[in-house]
């Protein structure tokens, strides 16, 4: 990739195409957990480079503000949230979720203040465990939509959350990147005689030891969707073994399931060097699935234990993300605990954001650079004045779109397995 590429993939704030792009879509702010209380502590959140806070009022409804009172720019992080609206401390101005201002103690009562001043507000809903925003233009806002892993008002989500630091674009490339899997996560994705894939106490198990898929890709108008076709452990000669990975444009991935819950991540670029990372798991009443607190357990990010209060890893570049040496030389391969910790190693490794005119890609890498083709498009589209990827006509709904892992025989169109297929744009072998 040029220089020129690497800033329209990676740069969000201000104008960057690419965070007017995210700006067109509903990002998630938080999970609901965080602001459960009516009336409670507001939270702070940095998205797209902006400096914001979430709060629920009296009556439940959310709101997101900038952070900054319109008076004279005090942090609204510390008001009083109360009677339907944020109290900023230092003069007692009040702003409800629309960002009205409804009272002004230290301003005489016919001031016009009101009628010519209005807080950033942005609008919110709630769905999936999670609190959404639109950023955009008011005239561009599109209907929201239930995000492909909570596809019904009873579907259940659990979440870790954790602050990764770099850029987007590294962590996406890892979610849509089905190779690293066999060696990165091999000691917790294990190969083993079952007929699909298998989530225990401690581990996850596959049927396939191979380590080299071939790839093939469909391009949708959402993102696009692809294969990873490996060599099974029974059968081989008959059957293969297909994990199939969608990306839906521009911060969701939807990851091959196993047996206990359908797996998705999803990510909330704060700037252009801070990634909020949400790794999920989530299902309706088909698979027994897993709580927040097991889940959080297993990837061994546990708030308080292994994640602070702001959400920020005790597995740092600083401590080589507690790597131990000896795990390693008695068949541990990575040393490092948990799966997203091991990927969040090699991201930040990368620094904040990756030089990738310095890469040698190989045939592995057809699912990333499929991605970076396309989202380079879609960012010199919207720097001309074009709709943002995924706004467009035909779409589909996204709680019908879903990942695929399975073995089947050679004679099955992987297109037909999972859902999200379309009439495609492309085709990659």
């Amino acid at each position: 990739m040029t220089p020129e590429e690497n800033g329209l993939l990676c740069r969000v704030e201000g104008n960057a195409p690419m965070g007017q792009i995210m700006r067109r879509h509903w990002i998630a702010a938080c999970l609901s957990e965080e602001v459960a209380e009516p009336d409670g502590a507001p939270l702070r959140v940095r998205l797209l480079g902006e400096d914001l806070v979430v709060f629920r009022d009296s009556k439940g409804r959310l709101g997101v503000l900038d952070e900054y009172c319109s008076h004279r720019r005090a942090s609204l992080l510390y008001a009083r949230n109360e009677d339907c609206g944020l109290r900023c401390l230092y003069h007692g101005w009040k702003f409800d979720v629309d960002g009205n201002v409804v009272e002004m103690a230290s301003e005489p009562a016919e001031s016009n203040i009101p009628q010519r001043v209005k807080h950033k507000a942005y609008p919110a809903c709630e769905a999936g465990g999670f609190v959404w925003c639109y950023m955009g233009p008011a005239d561009e806002m599109p209907a929201f939509e239930r995000p492909a892993f909570a596809p019904t008002p009873d579907a259940r989500v659990s979440a870790t959350k954790v602050r990764v630091r770099c850029n987007w674009a590294q962590i996406l490339e890892g979610q849509i990147d089905s190779a690293h899997s066999s060696s990165l996560h091999s000691s917790d994705m294990v190969p083993a005689q079952v007929e699909g894939a298998r989530a225990t106490e401690t581990n996850w198990l596959r049927p396939s030891t191979d380590k080299a898929p071939r790839f093939q890709i469909e391009r949708t108008t959402y993102g696009f969707r692809y294969a990873a076709i490996r060599r099974p452990i029974q059968n081989e000669a008959t059957h293969d073994y297909i994990r199939t990975t969608v990306y839906i444009a521009p911060f969701t991935a939807l990851i091959p399931p196993n047996n206990v819950h359908n797996v998705a991540t999803l990510l909330t670029p704060e700037d252009d060097h801070n990634t909020i990372f949400y790794f999920i798991a989530w299902n309706g009443t088909d698979k027994p699935g897993i709580d927040a607190d097991a889940w959080r357990k297993f990837n061994v990010l546990e708030w308080g234990v292994d994640v602070d209060a702001d959400f920020n890893g005790i597995r740092t570049r600083a401590n080589n993300y507690r790597q131990d040496r000896a795990a390693m030389k008695a068949g541990n391969f990575t040393g490092i605990a948990g799966i997203p910790n091991q990927d969040i190693a090699m991201w930040e490794g990368m620094g904040p954001i990756s030089d990738r005119g310095q890469e040698h890609v190989g045939a592995s890498d057809v699912a990333v650079v499929a991605f970076r083709r396309l989202m380079v498009e879609a960012a010199r589209m919207m720097q001309n004045g074009g709709p943002a990827i995924g706004t467009t006509a035909p779409r589909i709904v996204h709680a019908t779109i879903s990942s695929y892992e399975g073995v089947v025989p050679k004679t099955v169109n992987w297109r037909t397995l999972g859902g999200g297929s379309e009439a495609p744009r492309e085709r990659v072998a």
